[in-house]
C-alpha cells in the first residue's frame, strides 16, 4: 500500500509539471525560427542600398560583409561538425549573406535580441554600445 501511495503522488507530480514544461518549450525559439526578416532588410538598406555588388574596402556584397565574418562563419559550422563552408565569394550571394548573418545570431544572440543583432553586425560580438550606437538607430529607422 506505501508503494502505491507513493506512485500515485509520483504520477500526480509528473503531470502537475508536464503542462509547465510544455509551456517552456513554446516560448523557446533560436535564430532560425525566429523572424529576422525586417532586421536583415533594414541592415541591407543600411549597408548597400540592396546593391547586389556594393564594395567598400574589405566589406562587400549586399550585407557588406567582411573576410573576417566568413572565417568565423566556418569557424561555428566547423565546430558545429559541419561540412558547409562560405568563401568570400559567398558575399555577393544574398541568400548566403542572410544566411551568414543568421550563423552569427545563433552563436552570439541566443536571446534573439534585435538590438543585440543589429550591434554585433557592426560591431562584432564584443561591440560597444557608444560605437555601435550611430549603426543601431540607422537600421531602426530603416525597419518597417
Amino acid at each position: 500500500m506505501k508503494r502505491l501511495v507513493k506512485l500515485f503522488c509520483l504520477s500526480l507530480s509528473i503531470l502537475t509539471l508536464m503542462p509547465l514544461s510544455a509551456g517552456a518549450a513554446k516560448n523557446t525559439t533560436n535564430s532560425e525560427q525566429f523572424d529576422w526578416s525586417s532586421v536583415i532588410e533594414a541592415i541591407i538598406l543600411v549597408e548597400s542600398e540592396g546593391n547586389l555588388r556594393a564594395v567598400s574596402g574589405n566589406s562587400v556584397g549586399p550585407m557588406q560583409i567582411t573576410p573576417v565574418v566568413v572565417r568565423e562563419c566556418n569557424y561555428i559550422l566547423k565546430s558545429r561538425g559541419s561540412q558547409l563552408r562560405y568563401t568570400l565569394a559567398d558575399r555577393y550571394d544574398l541568400a548566403k549573406s542572410k544566411e551568414m548573418f543568421l550563423l552569427i545570431q545563433s552563436k552570439y544572440n541566443t536571446t534573439n535580441s534585435i538590438e543585440k543583432a543589429i550591434r554585433t553586425w557592426n560591431g562584432g560580438p564584443n561591440y560597444s554600445i557608444r560605437a555601435t550606437n550611430r549603426y543601431y538607430q540607422k537600421v531602426l529607422r530603416r525597419m518597417k
